[in-house]
């Protein structure tokens, strides 16, 4: 038996939000120093944009991959405040990378073959991009920016550009 090809497939979808980068385990000083203008009471707002791949063949009937889509990303989502409007984002904060790892949370999810799923890609900004393949290197636990960069809280987040 010869070996078959791999071949991925990748569909676009577009979401508006908004969101704050703040956490709860900071005090507001602390995370106005950190994540600055992104810091906004009020949040700050993005449109989102996977990228696009056509392939020819099929892996996933698209239009099944839409569905899903629809459900985990879309729905929950679009045109949403992600800090207040989704569950998910009041114990952890709303960063691009964390997006990613709850949309694909939410695909594992809802896709009867969640091994298909190959990666999340978020286009937060024209020069932002974030990937996720699933998995982890380090727990998700009580975000401590101390430990990342002991004695400096000056950090911007990927947000401000």
């Amino acid at each position: 038996m010869s070996a078959l090809p791999i071949v991925s497939i990748t569909r676009r979808e577009t979401f508006s939000s908004c969101h704050r980068l703040h956490s709860p385990f900071l005090s507001d000083e602390e995370n106005k120093k950190l994540y600055g203008k992104c810091n906004n009471p009020n949040g700050h707002g993005h449109n989102y944009v996977g990228p696009v791949d056509q392939q020819t063949g099929m892996v996933m009937n698209v239009h099944d991959l839409k569905q899903y889509m629809q459900q985990a990303i879309m729905d929950p989502l679009d045109h949403k405040n992600l800090d207040q409007d989704v569950p998910y984002f009041k114990a952890v904060v709303s960063t691009t990378e964390n997006l990613a790892i709850f949309i694909w949370d939410s695909l594992q999810k809802v896709m009867p073959k969640p091994q298909l799923l190959h990666e999340v890609k978020i286009l937060e900004t024209e020069k932002n991009h974030v990937v996720y393949r699933g998995g982890t290197t380090f727990p998700r636990k009580k975000f401590d920016s101390s430990s990342l960069h002991p004695g400096n809280h000056n950090h911007v987040s990927s947000d401000s550009d």
